[in-house]
């Protein structure tokens, strides 16, 4: 069903269900609440409000924007208005809304005024809960309210914060032995433990962060054995999540000093986690790992660092602008129309940027490439070809580079190749290695400036402080010049920071500028080399495991960083 649809019948239930009379004008406002009492039936009669747009109460879930159901992403992109606790929303969930809607802080007033005055203003509305709606939440009050004042509305369920949080810490609720589940909200204290004593049931305990010793004392206090295995589990599908598994006589002293929020979780269920946690025994769980480009060039990488658990930082350390001289391009462009080359060289998802906009000024696309043969680098340089237009007849399989390109590429044979001339657009600080490549295999290149790359503006003041003191577990330096770059603009590295290189000439310019190098890639590609500090992580953490040490991040090593129990 439509929204319009949904609306008009909401609207016309309520309208049915609504007195003829007219409500007091003095007790209308833009929050009131309009409602009769119906003395045959007992229950409030609502009248709608006319032209009030739709509100949409939607659970996000419980901090992973990962769980975001489909239809929450939805609503979320039609939303002319987002009433949410903006400290506790991360940006990602409001990158499914439109760049013009309105996002209101549900903590700046009572969000059920803050949501009916946008919809009676005609607007859309979502109105985003923490985890589900329905389950912990305010649903009751918020969706009573707006029913009262006519306003239409729809509940949109997320992945509760009940059943989300445990399984990213590995703890099923139920299994084969126990197939009671108990949720508790200890937030207001006064809890009657008597009725939670049995020991088949497992607690789902919310609202307990500051009355652990409390709780745990009640339990024991009604017949809980001291020795019943109990969890706490903080910042849950996050990647600050922390679980700590220990019995209701330890539970306090061993959660000490921990994060909020956090939830408890109380019997024989919790046994399961040592075989069951696979969030927060990823590789690189919880690591912040500074990727040195920009977001469009290190999407896939960092992309695949989430995967491992990491938390990608993206810093660009160069810039790229238009060549000085644009006259050798617009040559190149009208050669291409005119036949005047065989093949055409990408070196990188820039020169291809590049050549797409000067096709754009003169209103071509890639239908200009007929004829052509067309060469990429690699990967990520044939994808932004494909995404023009453009298949490339040539991709190296293996190494991704000038070499790896050289090792594929045919000689010139007179008989085959009507024009031994290769157009190469590139940046203004290429190395010659391909054209020399090229030179001796037969062919004549043409090497023309396509764009310039000059040093980033540094990053803002966090950022470098972040990278100097160490609060970064790894950086990947993906050339000699973004090592070089990186440390121009921000500085160099804190020493207990994880240095990984994309190949020997990068290592070897870390070296020079005095870092450790810890990682470097078998073969010269980001994907390589993000694997390639996943499996350093494995066996960091194997080997912590192994020697009995508490799981810290590199970046936990450093003098005065908080350390994980």
């Amino acid at each position: 069903m439509t929204t319009a649809r949904r609306a008009a019948t909401t609207a016309r239930r309520n309208a049915a269900e609504a007195k003829t009379t007219e409500a007091d004008p003095k007790k209308t406002t833009d929050a009131s609440i309009e409602a009769e009492s119906d003395t045959e039936t007992g229950q409030d009669a609502v009248r709608p409000t006319a032209g009030a747009g739709l509100v949409a109460l939607v659970g996000m879930g419980p901090g992973d924007p990962g769980l975001l159901t489909l239809r929450a992403a939805e609503v979320l992109g039609r939303a002319d208005v987002v009433v949410v606790n903006r400290a506790l929303c991360d940006d990602e969930f409001l990158s499914h809304c439109r760049p013009d809607a309105e996002i209101l802080d549900s903590a700046a007033g009572d969000p059920a005024k803050i949501t009916a005055k946008a919809a009676k203003a005609g607007k859309n509305v979502v109105r985003l809960f923490q985890g589900d709606p329905v389950l912990a939440c305010n649903l009751a009050a918020e969706g009573g309210a707006l029913r009262k004042a006519g306003i239409p509305f729809e509940v949109v369920p997320g992945v509760s914060t009940v059943t989300g949080v445990p399984g990213y810490a590995g703890i099923p609720l139920t299994d084969a032995k126990h197939r009671e589940v108990r949720i508790i909200d200890a937030s207001a204290g006064a809890v009657v433990w008597e009725r939670f004593s049995a020991p088949e049931a497992t607690l789902v305990i919310l609202g307990a962060e500051h009355s652990v010793a409390e709780v745990a004392k009640g339990l024991m206090s009604v017949g809980r054995p001291d020795s019943t295995p109990a969890a706490m589990i903080t910042m849950g599908t996050t990647t600050e999540q922390e679980t700590v598994v220990s019995t209701l006589q330890r539970l306090a002293p061993d959660t000490k000093g921990m994060e909020v929020p956090a939830m408890i979780i109380v019997g024989d269920v919790v046994g399961w986690q040592d075989r069951l946690s696979w969030f927060e025994t990823k590789p690189l769980f919880g690591w912040r790992v500074l990727v040195p480009r920009t977001k469009e060039q290190a999407a896939s990488l960092s992309e695949q660092l989430r995967g491992y658990g990491a938390v990608p930082g993206e810093v660009p350390t160069i810039s790229v602008e238009p060549p000085r001289t644009p006259q050798q391009m617009e040559r190149a462009v009208k050669g291409l129309v005119t036949g005047r080359y065989e093949w055409v060289v990408f070196t990188s998802t820039n020169a291809v940027r590049a050549v797409r906009e000067k096709f754009s000024d003169y209103g071509l696309d890639a239908r200009a490439f007929a004829g052509l043969k067309v060469a990429a680098v690699g990967e990520q340089t044939a994808k932004a070809l494909v995404e023009f237009g453009v298949q490339p007849d040539l991709v190296p399989a293996g190494q991704q580079s000038s070499e790896g390109l050289l090792e594929v590429w045919p000689p010139y044979d007179e008989d085959l190749d009507p024009i031994n001339r290769v157009l190469l657009p590139r940046a203004d600080i290429a190395t010659d290695t391909l054209i020399a490549g090229l030179t001796d295999l037969g062919w004549e290149c043409e090497d023309v400036t396509a764009y310039r790359t000059v040093r980033a503006a540094p990053p803002p003041a966090p950022i470098r402080e972040a990278i100097k003191g160490g609060g970064f577990d790894a950086v990947l330096f993906t050339s000699s010049s973004t090592v070089k770059n990186l440390i121009g603009i921000a500085g160099k590295p804190h020493n207990v920071t994880v240095i990984a290189c994309i190949g020997p000439q990068t290592a070897k310019t870390a070296e020079e500028y005095g870092l450790r190098v810890d990682v470097m890639s078998d073969k010269p590609s980001v994907s390589a080399l993000a694997e390639a500090l996943a499996e350093y992580g494995a066996r960091r953490r194997a080997a912590q495991v192994e020697a009995g040490d508490p799981l810290r991040k590199p970046s936990q090593m450093r003098r005065g960083a908080r350390r994980r129990k």
